[in-house]
């Protein structure tokens, strides 16, 4: 995700102005070169220094949760999205000292590669827990009643 959403970018920047949109309005779908120099939705905006420092933190929590057990696959890959989107607007902040966003819908705000990524690997927590977690925490307690003696009784 964090090559994609890096040449994305350059690609948005080499080829248009900041403020331009391609095509035509008539699409649902369109390029729009903006750059943010906040959060999602414009928030904290010119907070540059208090945005790369919660980055790094969210970041770190990512990659100890990932590392500090085995992960079933679905959640593996969404905190590997999380961490990809993460690092590619970090590395925008940090070069840059702003966000390059460029995907628009219309009525929506402008957003990029990175942040589709951390939004899908919300979604895909979410599902994952909704319909495999019960699942799992029942096995997980299936198998440490068997391996505890006294817990028949």
């Amino acid at each position: 995700m964090l090559g994609l959403d890096q040449l994305t970018k350059a690609l948005v920047s080499r080829l248009m102005e900041v403020g331009q949109y391609y095509p035509s309005d008539d699409w649902p779908l369109r390029l729009h070169y903006v750059t943010n120099t906040g959060a999602a939705f414009g928030i904290l905006r010119d907070q540059t220094a208090f945005l790369i420092v919660t980055s790094v933190i969210g970041i770190a929590a990512i990659v100890y949760y990932w590392r500090s057990q085995h992960q079933p696959w679905p959640v593996a890959l969404a905190l590997g999205m999380m961490l990809g989107g993460a690092a590619g607007n970090l590395l925008d902040r940090i070069r840059l000292g702003h966000v390059v966003d460029f995907l628009s819908f219309p009525h929506y705000p402008s957003f990029n590669v990175a942040d589709s990524s951390i939004v899908v690997a919300f979604v895909l927590l979410i599902g994952y827990q909704l319909l495999w977690g019960e699942r799992q925490r029942e096995k997980v307690a299936e198998v440490a009643g068997r391996d505890d003696p006294g817990a028949d009784g």
